[in-house]
C-alpha cells in the first residue's frame, strides 16, 4: 500500500514538473507566437486606418503571425487609447495614432489615461507637412504678404479648422505667434466643409494636410503659400517652406506612430521597432507614403518617446498662450 502511494506521488510530482516545464517553455516562446491587434481610434478610410492596414499587411509577413486591425471610432480616438492602456503589456495589442494624440492631451485634463505614462512608444511610422493655403479671392501670393496684411489689420483675416483643439488650429496659432499676428478662428465639424468655404471665400486661410488640400491647389481652386515644415517636403517639393519665409520656429509636421501598453518588455518593444523600421523604409512603403502625403520616419523607440514628450510640452504651451480650450 505504501509502495503504491509512493508511486502515485511520484507520478503526480512528475506530471506537475512536466506541466511547470511546459509553462516555462511556453512563457519563453519567442515573440510573437499569436495574432497581434492594431487598434485604430477612427473609422475606416482615415489616414490612421489606411496606415494601420498597410503596416499590418507587411508586419504579418515579417513576423509570421496574423495582424488584425480593429477600428474603435469613438471620442476622438480616446476609446482606442483607453483599451490599449488596459490591455496586457505583452506586445499583442498596439494602437496606430497620429498627431491628434498630443494635441488632444495638451488641452484635456480629464483623460482616463496619462499620455506619457500609460503607454510605451514603439515606433514612428511617417511624417507629413501641412499646407498653408488661402482662397483665390485673397490677394496674397506669399506668406510674407499675408503676414504683412495681418499685422496691419489685426483679427481681420479668419482661418478655418476641423474643430477646436485640432492640429489645424495648433499649427495656425503657432504660426500666428511666430509672425506676431492676430487671426480669427472659425471651427468646423470636419475638414470637408472648411475646404468648401475656403474655395467659396467664406474663410481666408486654411492649414491642413496635403491629402486634404493638394488636389484643390493643383486644380487652381485655392492657393498654397507654404508647407508647414522647416524645409521643403518631398510631398510637395515645388511649394516653399515656412523656414524659407523666415518662420522656421513655427514648423509643424503631422506624424503617425505606434504605441504599446506601459511596461511592455523592452525586448518586445525593440523587436517591434526594428521590424516596423524595416517595413516603412522599403521602396514599396516609401512610394505608398508619398501618395498619402507623408514620408517614412524611422527612429528608435527612445527617440519616438522623446518626440512625444517634446511635442506635448510644446502644444500645452501653445494652448495656454492662445487660450485653446476643449469643447
Amino acid at each position: 500500500m505504501i509502495n503504491r502511494l509512493v508511486f502515485v506521488i511520484i507520478r503526480v510530482a512528475t506530471a506537475l514538473g512536466l506541466a511547470s516545464l511546459s509553462s516555462a517553455l511556453f512563457a519563453q516562446a519567442p515573440f510573437p507566437n499569436k495574432p497581434i491587434t492594431l487598434l485604430v481610434g477612427s473609422a475606416a478610410g482615415g489616414s490612421n486606418d489606411i496606415f494601420a492596414r498597410a503596416i499590418g499587411k507587411h508586419l504579418q509577413t515579417a513576423l509570421g503571425v496574423a495582424v488584425v486591425v480593429e477600428n474603435k471610432p469613438a471620442a476622438g480616438g480616446i476609446l482606442a487609447n483607453v483599451l490599449l492602456a488596459k490591455a496586457p503589456a505583452d506586445g499583442y495589442t498596439l494602437v496606430v495614432l497620429s498627431s491628434t494624440f498630443t494635441t488632444g492631451a495638451a488641452i484635456r485634463t480629464n483623460l482616463p489615461y496619462d499620455a506619457q505614462t500609460s503607454f510605451a512608444p514603439v515606433a514612428m511610422l511617417a511624417k507629413g507637412p501641412l499646407l498653408i493655403t488661402v482662397g483665390k479671392q485673397t490677394p496674397f501670393e506669399s506668406l510674407e504678404a499675408l503676414v504683412a496684411f495681418a499685422k496691419a489689420n489685426p483679427a481681420k483675416l479668419n482661418y478655418g479648422t476641423s474643430g477646436v483643439g485640432s492640429i489645424n488650429q495648433f499649427a495656425t496659432e503657432i504660426l500666428a505667434e511666430a509672425a506676431q499676428i492676430k487671426l480669427t478662428h472659425v471651427p468646423y465639424k470636419g475638414m470637408s466643409p472648411a475646404v468648401t468655404d475656403l474655395i467659396g471665400g467664406q474663410i481666408d486661410l486654411l492649414i491642413a494636410s496635403a491629402p486634404s488640400l493638394l488636389s484643390q491647389v493643383n486644380g487652381d481652386k485655392i492657393r498654397a503659400l507654404a508647407v508647414s515644415t522647416a524645409s521643403r517636403s518631398d510631398v510637395a517639393p515645388s511649394i516653399r517652406s515656412v523656414g524659407e519665409a523666415g518662420y522656421a520656429q513655427s514648423a509643424v509636421e503631422l506624424w503617425w506612430g505606434v504605441l504599446a501598453p506601459a511596461n511592455t518588455p523592452q525586448p518586445i518593444v525593440q523587436k517591434l521597432n526594428e521590424t516596423i523600421n524595416r517595413v516603412i523604409t522599403s521602396d514599396e512603403m516609401k512610394n505608398f507614403f508619398i501618395k498619402e502625403g507623408a514620408s517614412p520616419a524611422a527612429m528608435s523607440a527612445q527617440a519616438f518617446a522623446q518626440h512625444l514628450s517634446t511635442e506635448l510640452a510644446r502644444w500645452k504651451r501653445v494652448a495656454q498662450a492662445a487660450d485653446i480650450q476643449p469643447e
